[in-house]
């Protein structure tokens, strides 16, 4: 799940839960000041932020599938010698609810966070029921990763990495990938958009 913090300061972004076609629950708390985040290509508009706490539910969160989102494969990357299928999110609320509440993610997927123009990011792991390894990349390059990232227990919820990075891709992989791959910072990420 994404945690976006700005250059100037950091901010979090609100996370949306969609608990129905017409309906909708904030879920997070903001860090610091208001702010509106207005990304040109991939997001109409990403906020406003809002900075009050709204009650969250009961941690560790267990796996829902009625809650979860399943996106389309629209994309694959190439990284570790490897081809993974991707699930990429094209909108502000599907950048927010990631992975939240689904209960594994198979070996050759993974779901695809792009930022355009780059961003500064942190991710957490909020409603999150299953581990996950994080890829952090820039320029096609990787610049950092968040290995076993666990499902929050906590709240607030812990990010990954501790600090801000400036990515244009972030992409979740099931828990332990990168490590059993031999993934590491500095490698080559080739991601392919399907067509239509």
């Amino acid at each position: 799940m994404l945690k976006i913090s700005s250059l100037m300061g950091q901010i979090g972004l609100i996370s949306l839960l969609l608990l129905g076609q017409n309906s909708s629950v904030l879920d997070s708390a903001v860090m610091g000041k208001q702010t509106g985040l207005t990304n040109s290509k991939s997001h109409s508009n990403i906020a406003p932020l809002i900075s009050q706490r709204i009650t969250s539910p009961s941690l560790p969160v267990a796996p829902n599938s009625s809650l979860a989102q399943f996106l389309p494969i629209t994309a694959t990357a190439s990284l570790a010698n490897q081809t993974i299928d991707l699930e990429v999110t094209r909108t502000a609320e599907q950048q927010s609810k990631g992975l939240m509440y689904r209960d594994r993610l198979p070996d050759n997927r993974g779901m695809l966070f792009p930022f355009d123009p780059p961003t500064s990011v942190s991710f957490w792991m909020k409603n999150c029921a299953v581990p996950l390894d994080m890829v952090f990349i820039y320029k096609k390059r990787i610049v950092a990763i968040a290995p076993s990232a666990p499902p929050c227990t906590q709240d607030p919820c812990p990010t990954y990495p501790n600090k801000s990075v400036l990515v244009d891709q972030v992409i979740e992989l099931r828990e332990n990938w990168a490590a059993e791959k031999g993934l590491k910072v500095g490698d080559r990420v080739e991601v392919k958009f399907k067509q239509n």
